[in-house]
């Protein structure tokens, strides 16, 4: 993953749009949140807002003109105010970190505080460095006292991999520790981003083979057992400011196998190299309608469209759920390990009453999260995340319909694939 963490390129610079309101399905519609004024609460009719705009996120569906969508929301309401528990994690790297399948303290008490420099640099001016340098100091602290436990958590195979990170990391810190003392704040986040990736493939690295068996039903399908990269090169149109942007995805086979897998099989046969997006309102970004009359890619194997099961990991379970939703199963409170909590999560599209009905139509959500909190919306046990745009997410508020996708390449971990379907002829 050491190659999937490199930068992406976005030439362009991001302008600043006032709010417009949500639209539907295919109307050409921008919302840019810089600029904007922050909310600072959560209250009931902003949760009233969301869910209703949410119910038309992914099917299109008007999100005022009927209430056709109220009933099955009754349940999710009452459960609001214990599903907020504290500020959700926004960052996509730290949701992949944390979403992995691993049970070790040691790491995680150096990623933390290597984490929480971003809130440190949120104080003004050089002030900021004095609480950057208490981040420093827990974190190389806790790699001294934790390096004989993190190392005996790495995987037989990748241990010495691990153990030559763990070294650059020490390195790191120590680095990270001069640039506080020269006080030279803009130099800080670049290195912190560094540190964390290093943290992130030592966390990859005590990952020993995959953690569940798929079911039956589902273990011929393209599968991801792991975790990839892909670029997305997206061409924006009639825009002075912005020209071509690369969007960088890691895709999460470790808690959604099936869908990740879909997708990447996708992306090998090119499927959406060329494609215009299709719908983006403020709060989402949608593409991988095929032209013609079929919703979905049609697998020229058997002339059928190809669906994928919906595919939910709550935090705790072992294995994923597959073809209920959360609500269904009566699961309000639990947790999904791949949250809808960051700009620009990556999650498939399906029509509203039938859970297995997804085939190739992906979104990706522009996230406001007093809006929609974390477990508290519509969205997270309902439709199946998969990934998150680590790089330049941003940009994606500036997308609009028409804009093309030119490719999308695989970065790396197209070996976790199994049972890559587009190798097959016919």
């Amino acid at each position: 993953m050491a190659a999937a963490l490199a930068s992406s390129r976005c030439c362009c610079s991001r302008p600043s749009l006032p709010p417009l309101p949500i639209r539907g399905r295919r109307a050409v519609a921008r919302c840019a949140l810089a600029g904007g004024e922050k909310r600072n609460s959560f209250s009931w009719k902003e949760c009233a807002i969301s869910v209703a705009l949410s119910v038309g996120l992914i099917t299109g569906a008007p999100a005022f003109e009927s209430l056709a969508y109220a009933s099955p929301l009754e349940p999710v309401i009452p459960d609001v105010s214990v599903l907020i528990s504290g500020p959700p994690i926004k960052d996509p790297g730290a949701l992949l970190r944390y979403a992995l399948p691993i049970n070790n303290k040691a790491i995680r008490e150096v990623q933390k505080p290597l984490e929480d420099i971003t809130d440190s640099l949120k104080v003004a001016g050089v002030r900021a460095l004095d609480s950057v340098e208490r981040n420093v100091r827990q974190a190389s602290g806790a790699l001294r006292n934790g390096r004989g436990l993190i190392l005996a958590g790495l995987a037989e195979s990748k241990r010495a991999n691990g153990e030559d990170l763990l070294d650059k990391l020490a390195v790191g810190l120590d680095e990270l520790q001069r640039i506080v003392e020269d006080r030279n704040r803009d130099a800080v986040a670049s290195k912190q981003k560094e540190l964390l990736q290093y943290v992130g493939t030592v966390e990859e690295d005590m990952v020993d083979g995959f953690p569940f068996e798929i079911p039956e039903e589902y273990s011929n399908m393209p599968l991801l057992k792991g975790r990839a990269a892909v670029d997305m090169k997206v061409k924006i149109k009639d825009n002075p400011n912005i020209e071509d942007c690369v969007f960088r995805i890691v895709l999460d086979g470790y808690n959604a196998p099936v869908t990740a897998g879909n997708f990447l099989d996708l992306v090998e046969r090119k499927f959406y190299d060329g494609m215009e997006i299709q719908r983006a309102d403020g709060f989402v970004v949608q593409t991988g309608d095929p032209e013609g009359p079929a919703e979905g890619f049609i697998d020229p194997s058997t002339g059928k469209i190809r669906t994928v099961p919906l595919e939910i990991m709550v935090d705790g379970d072992k294995a994923p759920v597959y073809g209920e939703t959360l609500e269904e199963l009566g699961r309000y409170k639990a947790q999904t390990k791949l949250p809808f909590n960051a700009f620009g999560t990556m999650a498939m599209a399906r029509e509203e009453f039938d859970d297995n009905s997804a085939s190739s139509q992906v979104f990706w959500l522009l996230k406001e999260s007093e809006l929609t909190p974390s477990n508290a919306n519509i969205l997270d046990g309902r439709y199946a995340v998969f990934g998150y745009v680590t790089e330049n997410e941003d940009y994606l508020a500036d997308v609009k319909v028409g804009d093309v996708i030119e490719s999308i390449q695989v970065v790396s971990g197209l070996d976790n694939l199994v049972n890559p379907s587009y190798k097959i002829v016919g």
